[in-house]
């Protein structure tokens, strides 16, 4: 992705309708500890949420990014020695956000590193993978730096919904 904020957020605006804030259908947010359990307490609340909002069909696609960004954020995002300590507040915050006709996924973290995604050389391979898979099955993807007091980043994938069937007015 590139380098500033309106090209980070392109993908997020390419031939859709702008996506106001205020229009959020449904938002969902959990705070994840900084231990690789949180990837399996990620999954559980992305499938209540999903299915609180009646689009659990998305569930296996949005699980596997989910997964995958948040594996990142634990892997790649936090300082050195941040791992399993208990101590700290969760340093890694999982958003859900619907619209109409899609969903967006976002993982904070604290890194300010750019989200890097590296052709798999060797499918084999058990690391590497993450942001290729984010890219395959994400209708798209990208980053942003945060600004103020939180710093770090978020990284965000974005899931077209199927339009709710249209009811036609009684006659």
């Amino acid at each position: 992705m590139g380098t500033n904020g309106s090209t980070m957020l392109e993908p997020l605006r390419q031939g859709l309708p702008p996506l106001d804030p205020a229009a959020v259908s449904n938002a969902a947010s959990c705070a994840l500890p900084a231990r690789y359990e949180a990837v399996r307490e990620a999954r559980l609340f992305t499938r209540r949420t999903l299915d609180q909002w009646d689009i659990g069909d998305r569930f296996d696609d949005v699980c596997l990014v989910v997964s995958e960004l948040v594996t990142n954020s634990l892997r790649h995002g936090l300082p050195a020695g941040t791992l399993c300590t208990a101590e700290q507040s969760p340093p890694v915050r999982l958003h859900l956000m619907r619209w109409t006709a899609r969903l967006v996924c976002a993982v904070r973290d604290p890194s300010h590193a750019t989200p890097a995604p590296r052709e798999p050389d060797d499918f084999s391979a058990e690391s590497g993978r993450g942001l290729f898979l984010v890219d395959s099955f994400a209708d798209s993807w990208g980053w942003h730096p945060m600004a103020g007091t939180l710093g770090g980043k978020v990284v965000w994938a974005l899931f077209q919904l199927p339009h709710p069937p249209q009811t036609l007015p009684a006659e």
